[in-house]
């Protein structure tokens, strides 16, 4: 761990840090587990490049989460431009009844929703930043704030070209028919996939790593679907706590077109096929 991050760590928990152990797992962000001088063992991320609102934004996030009472989030102990220290949660297989309480405590939060489509700030998916200004229409903000800013982002460096931006032109015309019925905003994890589900030392589940905002159900659902991790009694548990709209199938690969173009902002145009394919389902 760099110095300048130990030393803002000791300053924001008021012990001296005892040791550093990196911890696998992230790909943007240095992550470690921390043993402090008090006895106390925290988790701390670290990033000296970051955007500076990164980490603050992730602290409001987590703590946005946690307002539910829904499905376990780390507590947040610091953060700053450089670094998150959270509560550390020793991992451990899972209990049973594991994917039951999954899928119910992520209805319980989805159902416990949001003021709004959008967010009191933006944010980050990953290291993009993520807008949220509120809109009062889901499709108008799935359109501006979701898919028109990758989208957008995906033209600027050459990964999409005339006639991939033709089709999604297509869909932002008939998006009002195909964004599914009228619901209240849910509160969303935003970046749900199987990474970003821990298994405390109790064997329940845990949320980490968010990208917030109030939307629209299935954005969650769909996510979880695009990389797998999630087992079909997940699912089927969330249905039984809190019933999905009809159709929400034919919606899938609507709801995974943000997330693709994420992934080719993030990581390149191998994911152009991807986005093309769920598209052509819509247009």
């Amino acid at each position: 761990m760099r110095k300048s991050a130990l030393q803002e760590l000791e300053r924001a928990l008021g012990a001296r840090v005892e040791a550093a152990s990196p911890v696998s797992g992230g790909d943007i962000n240095e992550a470690w587990e921390v043993r402090l001088g008090d006895g106390r063992r925290i988790f701390a991320k670290t990033n000296p490049s970051a955007d500076p609102a990164m980490f603050p934004a992730e602290a409001r996030g987590l703590e946005w989460l946690s307002e539910a009472g829904a499905l376990r989030v780390p507590e947040v102990l610091a953060s700053s431009a450089e670094l998150l220290a959270l509560e550390y949660l020793e991992p451990a297989a899972p209990r049973s009844g594991f994917d039951d309480a999954l899928g119910r405590g992520l209805a319980a939060l989805h159902r416990f929703g949001a003021p709004s489509f959008g967010l009191d700030h933006d944010n980050f998916i990953g290291r993009l930043p993520q807008p949220n200004a509120s809109l009062p229409r889901w499709s108008d903000f799935f359109r501006e704030r979701r898919l028109e800013v990758q989208l957008r982002a995906a033209s600027q460096s050459g990964h999409i070209d005339a006639s991939l931006r033709s089709a999604f032109e297509r869909l932002f015309s008939r998006l009002d028919d195909r964004v599914g019925p009228d619901e209240p905003p849910a509160r969303l994890h935003g970046d749900l996939w199987g990474g970003n589900l821990h298994i405390d030392e109790q064997g329940s589940p845990c949320l980490v790593d968010p990208a917030v905002y109030g939307g629209h159900r299935e954005m969650d659902l769909a996510m979880m679907r695009l990389f797998g991790g999630f087992s079909a009694r997940v699912f089927e548990a969330y249905a039984e706590a809190y019933p999905l709209a009809p159709g929400h199938a034919d919606r899938v690969a609507l709801y995974q077109l943000y997330p693709l173009l994420v992934h080719v902002n993030l990581f390149g145009g191998s994911y152009v096929g991807s986005v093309r394919r769920a598209l052509s389902r819509y247009v």
